[in-house]
C-alpha cells in the first residue's frame, strides 16, 4: 500500500451539506466526497485489492469504487482532511491480516473446577427430589 499514490488517485468532490445550518448551508459546499477507483488503482497489488474487496464490500459502490463522505466541520478543507484520515484508517483495517488461532487445551485446574461445580449442582438437584417411601 502506497499512501502517497492513494492520495494522488483520489477524486475529490465538494457538495452542499444537508441538515440544519441556516443560510450558510444553502450557500457553501462544505461536504466532501472522496472516491477511490479500486479496479484501476496502482497503489495496491492484487492480493491487497482482494482483501479490500472482501472486507469492505458493504462500503463499495456497484462499480467497486470506495466512497467516503464527511460533513462534520463547517470548513471544506477540514472535512477533506477528516475524510482522507477515515479513508486511510478504513484501508489499513481492511488490509490487516488476522492472527491464526493457536489450539489450546484446558488446564488441569480448570477441568477440576468445572467438574467440582457440576457435582455441587447435581447434589443440589438431588436434594430437591421427594423422598422415596420405603
Amino acid at each position: 500500500m502506497n499512501r502517497d499514490l492513494i492520495l494522488q488517485e483520489l477524486k475529490f468532490r465538494a457538495v452542499r451539506s444537508g441538515g440544519a445550518g441556516g443560510q450558510h448551508v444553502n450557500k457553501v459546499s462544505t461536504k466532501v466526497e472522496l472516491t477511490l477507483d479500486l479496479p484501476i488503482s496502482k497503489a495496491f497489488n492484487d492480493s491487497e485489492k482482494e482483501r479490500i474487496y472482501k472486507n469492505l464490500k458493504k462500503r463499495l459502490t456497484s462499480d467497486n469504487k470506495l466512497l467516503v463522505q464527511c460533513d462534520d466541520s463547517r470548513s471544506q478543507h477540514r472535512n477533506r482532511e477528516i475524510a482522507e484520515d477515515r479513508l486511510s484508517k478504513l484501508i489499513e483495517e481492511a488490509l490487516k491480516v488476522p492472527k491464526k488461532r493457536k489450539k489450546t487445551s484446558p488446564s488441569k485446574a480448570s477441568v477440576e473446577k468445572r467438574l467440582k461445580t457440576k457435582k455441587v449442582i447435581a447434589k443440589k438437584k438431588i436434594s430437591r427430589k421427594k423422598p422415596e417411601n420405603e
